[in-house]
């Protein structure tokens, strides 16, 4: 076992995260942590594996508040959740699994659900479920997020019944939760021990939002998380439409069927216009383009303009954002690329 060392600076803290890895294990003994270890981050299970005897698993656990997300690669294996181990300990929560790599089948006694990459699969600690894993090549890849039935924001009745249904993780919702499930895990050094609250917030919306738009009674949503989750819709657009210059906020306010004066208040609450996000975000585009040796002898005004932005506004922009200018910074990124 690993675990994410932590600076002296409470300012500073990274968020809490450790890395649970049982290849220092002598084989036999390898099983037996991997489920021990999901006893403590998930809920008691019964486990069995025809990979039992060399069970090689790793599994990063990432606290946000009350929520935890856990990516996790492990061999093949059958999970079972028992009327016995309920009764034995029930954190009482709600369960997504993002498959990255390999398939599944989960078993309630009303219904089956076959996963993949492109279905989320949801369970609920509270309800006797049987989960059959299986990867064609290597280990099983995911992402899981658990979120306590207390801090949902949705009806507990509600979000009951969409536990087991099908729900697409490209599209709606479902897609907005997967781009920050995969930013989040791919960023996390960036994220300090103050973001958690917040971020754990975002993950309960849009899970929250997942399962009512799953179960179509989306006005069950409180108006906070209608708010949050509108916010990440224009986050995304925004996102995928950098490089068209007509991209204003009120192109976003009529692609998003609200007023511009609507969307400037859904804006108020994140602590940035649209019009300054549009450009925040085509800034880093351009700036994680000049770092990138494939386009080293790419003109600065080429990068520029594809990101829609004139040579002086980039020029100026630039060092104000980050303190020197393009050229600075790329002969800067292309000295730490050669070991300078």
């Amino acid at each position: 076992m690993s675990r994410t060392p932590f600076p002296s600076g409470s300012s500073e803290l990274p968020l809490p995260s450790a890395v649970y890895a049982n290849d220092h294990l002598a084989a036999e003994d390898r099983f037996d942590h991997w489920r021990t270890l999901l006893g403590s981050t998930h809920a008691p299970m019964d486990l069995c594996s025809e990979r039992a005897d060399d069970f090689r698993a790793r599994q990063r656990v990432i606290g946000l508040g009350d929520v935890t997300v856990w990516p996790a690669a492990f061999p093949p294996v059958l999970f079972r959740r028992t009327d016995r181990l309920i009764r034995q300990s029930d954190p009482e929560s709600y369960h997504l699994t993002l498959m990255l790599r390999g398939s599944g089948e989960a078993a309630w006694r009303d219904r089956t659900l076959r996963t993949s990459p492109g279905t989320f699969h949801t369970s609920d600690s509270s309800r006797p479920v049987e989960i059959r894993s299986s990867a064609e090549k290597g280990r099983i890849l995911m992402i899981g997020v658990e979120v306590p039935k207390a801090v949902l924001p949705l009806p507990r009745k509600l979000a009951d019944r969409a536990v087991g249904l099908p729900i697409r993780d490209d599209q709606g919702v479902g897609a907005l939760l997967t781009h920050f499930l995969r930013q989040l895990v791919r960023n996390l050094p960036e994220y300090r021990l103050a973001d958690g609250p917040r971020l754990g917030a975002v993950v309960a919306d849009l899970t929250a939002a997942v399962l009512a738009q799953v179960s179509n009674d989306e006005r069950a949503l409180p108006q906070h998380s209608h708010r949050r989750t509108t916010a990440l819709r224009v986050k995304a657009f925004i996102e995928q439409n950098l490089g068209d210059p007509a991209l204003t906020p009120s192109l976003v306010a009529a692609a998003h069927h609200v007023s511009t004066s609507h969307l400037h208040r859904l804006f108020r609450d994140e602590g940035v216009t649209v019009g300054a996000l549009i450009r925040q975000r085509r800034l880093a585009r351009a700036r994680a383009e000049l770092a990138d040796p494939r386009r080293a002898d790419e003109p600065i005004n080429v990068v520029a303009a594809r990101w829609c932005l004139t040579a002086a506004e980039f020029s100026r922009s630039f060092r104000g954002a980050y303190g020197m200018t393009p050229s600075e910074y790329r002969q800067m990124a292309a000295h730490r690329a050669h070991g300078g």
